[in-house]
């Protein structure tokens, strides 16, 4: 499945969101996913204990985070949720707040590698210091203004 396709499916965006922490921010998009069926609600906490273990691993770049877990570890079926924040949350041992969040259930290893190549094609700017342009996000208001940047990107 791919994003554009799974966000539409899952109703999976959420925009201008309130975060208390990064756990709550991590939250708005498991939530969505839960709802729609997508995952267990395991996959929450063990993202959350992976990076209370681990660090942060889900920083892929500067402001934007792609919290996941293993396929094992609550995933029903492929499927991703897009959130921003009204204001970025920070991440313990970070510097860089991260105001975007893609949350990735992969369903295997194939999947979320994919779905990690998908989302990077579609931030991808060549022109920004870090390869990703995550304004064309963020300026969105609709989660139609989304789908449009994210065909956009795929053309």
């Amino acid at each position: 499945m791919n994003l554009k396709q799974s966000l539409i499916e899952n109703n999976s965006i959420l925009l201008n969101q309130k975060a208390s922490d990064w756990k709550a921010a991590i939250k708005i998009g498991t939530d969505l996913l839960e709802k729609s069926g997508a995952i267990e609600p395991r996959y929450y906490t063990n993202i959350v204990d992976k990076i209370e273990e681990m660090g942060p691993y889900i920083i892929l770049a500067p402001g934007l985070a792609m919290p996941h877990a293993r396929p094992e570890e609550g995933v029903i079926k492929t499927s991703f949720a897009l959130v921003t924040l009204t204001e970025p949350v920070v991440f313990d041992g970070e510097d860089e707040p991260v105001s975007v969040l893609i949350t990735l259930a992969g369903s295997d290893s194939d999947k979320h590698m994919q779905g990690l190549m998908e989302i990077t094609q579609v931030l991808d700017d060549p022109d920004s210091e870090t390869g990703v342009d995550l304004d064309k996000i963020r300026r969105c208001t609709t989660a139609e203004e989304v789908l449009a940047v994210i065909d956009q990107a795929l053309a």
